[in-house]
């Protein structure tokens, strides 16, 4: 477990949460993007997939305030490579520090259901970079009991539609998405030749900032967008104090 940078783990005084990682290993998504799979290139580490649960727990314990903490920075811990008595030891520590807000979030949003409800302490999120992965979220995502739930546009590698109603045969069908508490926008970073110009992300993130903005949803812009305007907007619209640079 680590301290983190990521800005949307930060506790409300503005002080840095945590990742904790105890699904060790090469993770099988295989994203292009994914930092961690480079590193353990890099490093020649031990890509075996494995659960390191004792010294998580210790670390765990050792966290006295209140704090965020992102499970699975590293690893998709919603995939079929990932042992169910795992994640039951995983929930069952999220249980036992109801003080602490535990976030997950998952490229295998069809996965969820079968853990739901949540404890009430999680936030369940599902990332989506692209408008078929949005679409399987928001399929998903209602089905899906937890305190907040969550989509993340990490990387945003295309335009997502965010429907408000859906026209059927009986008349007009509302899409409400009262059950979305959150969303996420972010670019891809390094230097990957197949990413989009930053210029077509701004494009799509600000379609997708109307549509959040109309169904009131709160939106959390990361740093590697490169907004003009910082907004860091958490659920329930909990404000930051986060030192700018």
């Amino acid at each position: 477990m680590n301290r983190t940078k990521i800005e949307w783990v930060r506790n409300p005084d503005g002080s840095q949460g945590y990742t904790a990682n105890p699904v060790k290993g090469y993770c099988p998504m295989a994203c292009p993007y994914c930092y961690a799979r480079r590193m353990y290139d890099r490093f020649g580490w031990d890509k075996t997939i494995r659960f390191n649960a004792i010294k998580t727990v210790d670390e765990l314990a050792s966290i006295k305030k209140p704090s965020r903490i992102f499970w699975g920075s590293t690893m998709e811990l919603f995939g079929t490579w990932i042992e169910d008595r795992w994640l039951k030891h995983i929930f069952h520590m999220v249980e036992l520090t109801p003080q602490h807000t535990h976030i997950f979030l998952t490229k295998r949003p069809e996965n969820l259901v079968k853990w739901s409800p949540f404890p009430e302490n999680c936030w369940v999120g599902v990332s989506a970079t692209n408008d078929n992965m949005a679409l399987e979220a928001m399929l998903i995502l209602p089905k899906i009991e937890a305190k907040v739930k969550f989509i993340s546009f990490e990387p945003l590698h295309s335009a997502i539609t965010l429907p408000v109603a859906v026209s059927l045969n009986l008349g007009s069908f509302h899409y409400p998405l009262e059950w979305l508490d959150w969303l996420i926008i972010g670019s891809e970073t390094g230097n990957r030749k197949e990413k989009p110009p930053l210029s077509e992300v701004h494009k799509w993130a600000k379609e997708i900032i109307a549509a959040a903005d109309e169904a009131g949803i709160p939106v959390f812009l990361k740093d590697n967008l490169k907004w003009p305007v910082v907004r860091r907007e958490f659920p329930k619209c909990q404000s930051l104090t986060i030192p700018q640079a």
